[in-house]
């Protein structure tokens, strides 16, 4: 399926490159870079010799991609050339090892590591035909086929920005127009000339795309949608789009899940906005008792690369940490994940439905809350705030708002103004580092 996802030509000299380069069968091969064609060209290269592809973050400092490049038993780094001197660094603290890795298996092809935002980031080991059956629910999900001209500006290295869009749209026969990272003007330019159908793009992309002096008088009618995902959407962006006349669809998943699990259509987009949506094609969903997520799936991961877990239980789902409620109408919304779920005097408190709530007010840019420890509740509400340039928080009409529609435990203790959230690659908060954060402030200097 995925042969002809880029010129014959360049999937040749991707796999001369690896063959001279002496790549076996279950070799892993590290890719270090900005998107490009090469990186597709490799993947193909990869799957034509039986080896797995591993991109990496550059966002990432060395000592963690070395990390990840050892524990992952890599034996080859490639990449494109502005990334020579980190790669440098990167081989100077890692050992690679040639030949075939251990832990490889016939027919895995793709290894991508968690973004590690509750922990260790861990390698999810993607097969050949896991790849296929995600490309397959997302051109249903999304309607894609021939016609489709996909806008691509999200890192390859993230399972969301390879795919959802990039590879099933290049699978069916449409087009795609790779950007080698995002930049909002040359977004822009690209929507104003090469007219896409679709984009996918995060929280962090979308409110970039609103509060950028061009957005107010782009043409946007060749957008058909745009898809989103990674995290829950604030509805204030959704509505923007909205407001442009583009319905903004969704797809639920993670680096475990192919990622396309539960989708939006862009169909259902206006009705259903801040859902995410129903079980993709060939994916089973079921809510656990406490509401977590549980996925079954032919597009899910084989499992966690060297790591003594599987990812699944008995019974063959995978728990994914997130919490969603199901709908009458069979549509389900993610309200959270469980490890970010603040227990507060026996009380729960899921930190998202604070933050949409702050997210209205016109003065803040970036919100989050974590739980704190208390000695009377167990943990308590934090909010973190940015603030929009050139704008105050207004604290009494936060607490007007809170007090209208919040109840009073879920009341956040203290609220403090910060210059930065610390984030993923992907824009999700680093939610353990944020709360370490806080706390450090709190505490007097040594």
């Amino acid at each position: 399926m995925f042969e002809r996802i880029v010129p014959p030509a360049l999937a040749d000299a991707a796999l001369e490159h690896l063959q001279h380069d002496g790549v076996q069968r279950g070799a892993i091969v590290a890719w270090l870079g900005h998107n490009s064609w090469d990186l597709l060209a490799t993947l193909v290269a990869c799957e034509r010799l039986g080896a797995v592809l591993l991109p990496l973050n550059w966002r990432l400092a060395a000592a963690e991609l070395a990390q990840i490049v050892e524990h992952a038993g890599a034996g080859h780094l490639m990449g494109t050339p502005e990334m020579e001197a980190l790669a440098g660094e990167v081989l100077a603290r890692a050992a690679l090892t040639p030949g075939a890795a251990t832990g490889v298996v016939p027919g895995d092809l793709l290894l991508v590591y968690t973004s590690g935002t509750t922990g260790r980031p861990k390698g999810a080991m993607h097969t050949a035909a896991g790849m296929q059956a995600n490309a397959v629910a997302a051109i249903a999900a999304q309607g894609l086929d021939a016609r489709s001209r996909v806008l691509s500006v999200l890192p390859l290295f993230h399972m969301g920005g390879l795919c959802i869009q990039t590879l099933p749209a290049l699978a069916v026969g449409g087009q795609v127009l790779l950007h080698p990272r995002f930049d909002p003007d040359l977004w822009f330019d690209a929507v104003a000339s090469w007219r896409p159908t679709t984009t996918l793009l995060v929280p962090a992309v979308m409110r970039a795309l609103v509060e950028h002096p061009r957005w107010a008088g782009a043409d946007l009618s060749s957008l058909q949608f745009v898809n989103s995902g990674s995290q829950i959407v604030p509805r204030s962006l959704i509505a923007a789009f909205h407001a442009r006349g583009v319905p903004v669809a969704q797809v639920y998943g993670a680096t475990e899940t192919g990622p396309v699990s539960i989708v939006l259509h862009p169909d259902e987009a206006l009705a259903h906005a801040g859902h995410a949506g129903r079980p993709a094609p060939g994916v089973q969903v079921r809510l656990a008792a406490d509401g977590e997520i549980l996925l079954k799936g032919a597009n899910l991961m084989r499992g966690y690369h060297r790591e003594a877990g599987s990812g699944f239980d008995a019974q063959g789902w995978f728990h994914t940490g997130d919490l969603a409620v199901r709908h009458e109408d069979g549509c389900f919304e993610v309200v959270g994940r469980s490890k970010e779920l603040i227990i507060s005097g026996g009380e729960n408190i899921h930190p998202a439905e604070i933050e949409s709530l702050v997210a209205e007010r016109p003065e803040v840019a970036d919100c989050a809350v974590v739980g704190l420890p208390d000695a009377r509740w167990g943990e308590v509400p934090v909010l973190a705030v940015v603030e929009r340039p050139g704008s105050t928080l207004d604290r009494a009409a936060l607490q007007r708002l809170f007090d209208a529609r919040l109840a009073r435990f879920k009341h956040p203790r203290e609220i403090v103004v910060v210059d930065v959230l610390p984030k993923t690659a992907l824009g999700k908060v680093q939610r353990a580092a944020l709360a370490r954060q806080l706390i450090q402030r709190n505490r007097p200097p040594a």
